[in-house]
């Protein structure tokens, strides 16, 4: 992630209400539970666990769409950001508890569940500095 972090540190200040530095473990944590969910899908679908490879990849897909806007300060706004932090949120802790029910048999469930708790409390937290 030390490429991540340089790319945020080169960003130009003052082009959003935002520190990007302050985004840096939101961005992680999303891309994160993004690979993380991935993985489980993909390993779900062998498993014959359609639900939980369905949850997986809508989480990868919103954890990567809000990490990628995060990272383009010239666009950002701020309804936005909030409503796409709120779906990780939901998404993150639905992924959670779907692969929880798994994570005792399922080690790729035990990873992808922790990398969601960890995304839904990175959103949380950047929203509540949003405020």
């Amino acid at each position: 992630m030390s490429m991540m972090m340089d790319m945020m540190k080169s960003m130009p200040a003052g082009t959003t209400g935002m520190d990007m530095t302050a985004m840096q473990p939101c961005i992680e944590a999303c891309s994160a539970a993004a690979m993380a969910a991935t993985m489980c899908a993909d390993a779900d679908a062998g498993e014959n666990m359609a639900r939980c490879a369905s949850m997986c990849t809508s989480t990868a897909d919103v954890a990567t769409t809000t990490m990628r806007m995060m990272m383009r300060p010239a666009g950002y706004d701020m309804s936005a950001m909030s409503a796409m932090m709120q779906a990780c949120v939901a998404v993150g802790e639905a992924c959670a508890a779907e692969c929880e029910m798994h994570a005792s048999m399922s080690e790729h469930c035990r990873i992808c569940a922790q990398a969601c708790r960890a995304m839904v409390d990175a959103c949380r937290s950047m929203m509540a500095s949003m405020a």
